[in-house]
């Protein structure tokens, strides 16, 4: 929890660019982070500019506070967790701006690797640094802690391949490194640093035998203390104070845009999994291995053999093998062609002819196998954390020693679980750098685990420091090992790092206690505690790996917020803090229950396989009264009026003057709730049309089940300026319609179209009793209209499509025979099945294309980029898109959701529509999703079988 601080901070002193979030929501929403600490901040501040983050300085000087960055919350080791003043990097500083050859490349912190990779992608291009985390780390975390990853090692980290920076020191001073006079100025402006680091580095390199061991600690992945070994590598006492920010751990300064030199991707890629029958056979081959310069040797240890073996997706070479001792190394290939990946694929599988293989070695370039290989690497977090007891956090460290000496501390680990009875423990990691992670469950609320956690440690340090190892080896020193620091480096290199401490930031404002640390015990303090809560929030790890895809991240909360705060209200609530609990529950409901889209989009990047969306339906049900809930069976019970009333409702209101509309619908929000009532703006289209009626022709070949939402709303007009011209489309799921016949597809459709839908309107608001008559009413017609699944299910709306899979599955447990039914998205069902057929009368030059939520939980994408290539030349997706949060009528309760959600994209478009001169089609493949983007960008979205039905007209 947060200490007692006295002293105020003036935010008259802040300026207009740095926001205050002082609700007790957010501060406890922003404590949790990846690590097993936690530590309530006393402020929350968001700077928007290098220029606020060295106002903020000097305020928390003046008050004589400390603060602490928060960027993208993944860090392991406690250095992003604070009870005093914690800044918000992650909000405000997302710039990308990569060279005209995509060999270099800035960022600002707040930006994720992910997507810093993705604006590279197109040169083939990437960062060096390559973490596992990299869907959510951002570029200030990266550089914080020098983060690496799989193939990167010590050659292509962050302080390997950064180019320079732009500081802000913690005197307020700003640095931009790239500067011709950036000396001049660090001389003229902060001249006790400059003549300070010229000083340390003249003394480390007068004395060769401490230069020595510097250069042995940073021969191999090193993230302990300081990187001191800048002061042999560099002269510049810019480059020196460069240099020590990275891994610096938000200790030293903060750092507003990095600019990286990035590396060329290597598209050919073979992968194989080399099994031993020990782990001491494994090791051995270590070496060699290493020598063919492979660029991946992922070790997994016999426990880790064992976990995979519970996956569903493990591959034969792991399945067929009674794991004993047993070891395996997955490696790969890397290389820029066909050729050159050939050459070394041969030369690896001569190598390991040799060795002592449980299985013969195999190695695969097929997607799917190397998929499969990977997702047993990377499953391994995921099925030890995700099954961990509840109550009880998941540890995932790493250390790092010398090859030679990995069997040795392996074997080591291994027996300090056994010493320390920890169950369910694995090692695995990055054979070729020495490196390996290991996980264990502990919980921090038994004082005999504490001291067992104490004992581990101790045993830990001793073991690693014994062979010439390092504690952290890529996950930063954090608050986890600063007190160990002294045991690893001694006396004189330690207190070099306490004299660049006290250089750079006098006052020690920075982030103390992380780093470097003097209390020996301090890695014992304000770690996390776990209650058990309800079982979507006790999986949850706080990685934080949800949150870069969340719609509502800008506006309220992110699905990791969500899960914490109910701990957060647990928590307190043990602790007799009612009125924090009511605090927070006060403002839960809008923050977190009724601004989440609940797309599912979180559920695809946690590795805990949490989709916080259940979590929210389940609340939204908790707190629907029965009469709600019977207005909302009744209604599904007679959806084919209420939609056709809808459509209806569209007509009039556009009828009318917009603004008495929107008047009406706001003063119906005053008094029923704006979470009740939808907010009826002038850009909604009119109603839409009738569903087909039913037919059941001998050779249908697909079950066409059309959406409701094509009943309630109209299609999109060619031009959003006319709103009276209604022909810009037929409406997707007539469009489909036309495309079947003129690809002569025969269909069937279902008795009772129009009454039928996939259920998301009761499933995501919580109405339970009218979902399940729902379900009653569609899945047996469909099972019906199909012929017992002998057709397929044709879809014209993604997100239905997405709705109907959830019910199937739901309903497959009590009616097996269901499992029968195939649902498919049109979009997948055409450009497989009817494009071949048809003809493109008239191509167009440029198409932008929004990709949805469902489109990418169905695996639709690239069928929707087909269908897009297939009517025009050019084919855009904005790099930016996400979830557009309109999700059914949510962008009409909370139009603020959608406009922050899409406000990325829309910038994006908008400027790529400027470089091509516009677009000739806007699409997608969902109505509501239209209606979002249309709203958000002023520009008509369609779905793209309007437009390929336009264009294939005879």
């Amino acid at each position: 929890m947060s200490a007692t601080l006295t002293s105020p901070l003036d935010e008259a002193a802040l300026g207009p660019g740095v926001r205050v979030a002082s609700r007790t929501i957010d501060r406890f929403a922003r404590a949790h982070d990846a690590s097993h600490y936690l530590l309530v901040p006393d402020a929350v501040l968001v700077p928007q500019d290098a220029a606020s983050v060295a106002r903020v300085f000097d305020a928390v000087r003046a008050a004589g506070r400390t603060l602490t960055f928060r960027s993208g919350g993944t860090s392991l080791s406690g250095q992003g967790v604070t009870g005093d003043v914690m800044v918000d990097t992650r909000s405000a500083f997302r710039g990308i701006s990569v060279s005209a050859d995509g060999s270099s490349v800035a960022a600002q912190p707040g930006a994720t690797v992910r997507q810093v990779n993705t604006r590279l992608a197109r040169f083939g291009r990437k960062l060096g640094p390559d973490p596992a985390s990299e869907i959510a780390c951002t570029i200030g975390g990266v550089v914080a802690d020098n983060s690496s990853g799989m193939a990167c090692g010590i050659v292509e980290n962050s302080y390997r391949t950064i180019e320079s920076m732009l500081l802000v020191l913690p005197s307020g001073t700003t640095l931009d490194t790239a500067a011709p006079d950036a000396l001049a100025q660090l001389r003229d402006r902060e001249p006790e640093i400059a003549q300070g680091l010229q000083h340390l580095c003249d003394r480390l390199r007068g004395d060769p035998a401490l230069s020595a061991e510097v250069a042995r600690q940073f021969s191999m992945k090193n993230t302990m203390g300081y990187g001191i070994n800048s002061l042999l590598d560099f002269d510049d006492p810019v480059r020196i104070l460069e240099h020590l920010v990275i891994g610096s751990e938000g200790t030293l300064a903060f750092v507003a845009e990095a600019r990286f030199r990035t590396i060329p991707i290597q598209p050919a890629i073979s992968t194989g999994l080399l099994v031993f029958d020990t782990l001491s056979d494994a090791m051995a081959a270590l070496p060699g291995l290493t020598a063919l310069g492979l660029a991946t040797i992922e070790l997994m240890d016999a426990a880790s053999l064992r976990v995979a073996q519970g996956l569903s997706t493990v591959p034969d070479a792991i399945a067929g093998i009674d794991v004993q001792g047993h070891a395996a190394l997955l490696v790969e290939v890397h290389a820029a062609d066909a050729d050159a990946l050939a050459e070394g694929k041969a030369a690896t599988l001569a190598h390991v002819a040799s060795l002592p293989l449980t299985t013969p070695a195999r190695m695969t370039e097929d997607p799917a196998e190397r998929g499969e290989l990977w997702t047993v690497r990377k499953g391994l977090y995921t099925a030890v954390a995700g099954a961990r007891p509840s109550g009880t956090t998941a540890l995932l460290e790493d250390i790092a020693v010398p090859v030679e000496r990995l069997l040795g501390v392996c074997e080591g680990l291994t027996a300090l679980f056994e010493k320390h009875h920890y169950e369910g423990c694995v090692i695995f990691g990055h054979a070729k750098d020495g490196n390996v992670h290991f996980l264990v469950n502990e919980r921090f609320d038994d004082p005999e685990a504490l001291r067992r956690y104490e004992a581990f440690t101790e045993d830990l340090v001793e073991l690693v420091l014994a062979q010439g190892g390092t504690l952290k080896a890529e996950h930063g020193t954090g608050r986890i090992m600063a007190p160990f620091v002294r045991r690893q480096y001694g006396d004189v290199l330690t207190d070099m790092m306490w004299e660049i401490k006290g250089l750079v930031d006098p006052d020690g404002i920075l982030n103390p206690g992380v780093v470097l640390s003097d209390d020996a015990s301090s890695y014992l303090a304000d770690l996390k505690l776990v209650p058990t809560v309800e079982g979507e929030v006790d999986r949850c790890v706080e990685c934080g790996y949800c949150e870069p895809t969340c719609p509502s991240k800008d506006v309220t909360l992110t699905p990791r917020q969500r899960i914490v705060l109910r701990r957060d209200m647990t928590a307190a609530l043990h602790r007799g803090e009612v009125e924090v609990a009511a605090e927070i529950a006060r403002d839960y409901d809008y923050d977190a229950v009724q601004t989440c889209a609940v797309d599912g989009m979180c559920g695809v990047a946690c590795p805990v396989d949490i989709n916080t969306g259940d979590l929210v339906r389940r609340l939204r049900a908790e707190e629907a009264g029965r009469l709600e809930q019977g207005v909302w069976n009744v209604a599904a019970k007679g959806w084919g009026a209420i939609t056709r009333g809808g459509g209806l409702a569209l007509n009039v209101a556009q009828a009318l003057p917009a603004p008495l509309v929107t008047g009406a619908t706001k003063v119906a929000r005053a008094v029923l709730g704006a979470d009740t009532v939808p907010l009826y703006d002038a850009r909604l289209p009119g109603g839409g049309t009738r569903a087909p009626q039913a037919q059941s022709p001998v050779d249908a070949q697909a079950v066409l089940f059309g959406s409701c939402i094509g009943t309630m709303f109209g299609p999109e007009p060619r031009s959003l300026s006319e709103r009276s011209e209604t022909k810009g489309g037929e409406g997707s799921r007539e469009a489909v319609r036309l495309l079947l016949e003129r690809a002569g597809i025969s269909y069937s459709v279902p008795p009772d179209a129009g009454g039928l839908c996939c259920g998301t309107p009761w499933k995501s608001k919580g109405q339970l009793d009218g979902y399940t008559t729902m379900t009653e009413r569609v899945l047996p017609a469909l099972w019906r209209a199909s012929h017992e699944g002998a057709l397929p299910v044709v879809c014209d709306a993604a997100s239905c499509t997405e709705g109907l899979h959830v019910m199937l599955a739901k309903a497959v447990a009590e009616r097996p025979e269901y499992a029968a039914l195939r649902i498919e998205d049109a979009t997948t069902f055409l450009a497989r099945e009817a494009l071949p057929k048809l003809t493109v009368r008239e191509r167009i030059g440029s198409v932008a294309v929004h990709p949805t939520c469902s489109t990418t939980q169905l695996g639709a994408n690239d069928a929707l980029r087909a269908l897009a290539a297939a009517v025009a030349d050019e084919v855009y997706v904005p790099e930016g898109w996400g979830c557009c949060a309109f999700a059914g009528d949510r962008g009409m309760l909370h139009p603020e959701l959608t406009a922050s959600a899409t406000a990325v994209e829309a910038a994006e478009v908008a400027a790529a529509a400027v470089d091509h001169g516009g677009f000739d089609a806007y699409v997608s493949a969902n109505r509501t999703c239209e209606l979002g983007m249309s709203r958000a960008t002023g520009q008509p979205y369609r779905h793209v079988v309007e437009v390929l039905e336009e264009l294939t007209r005879l």
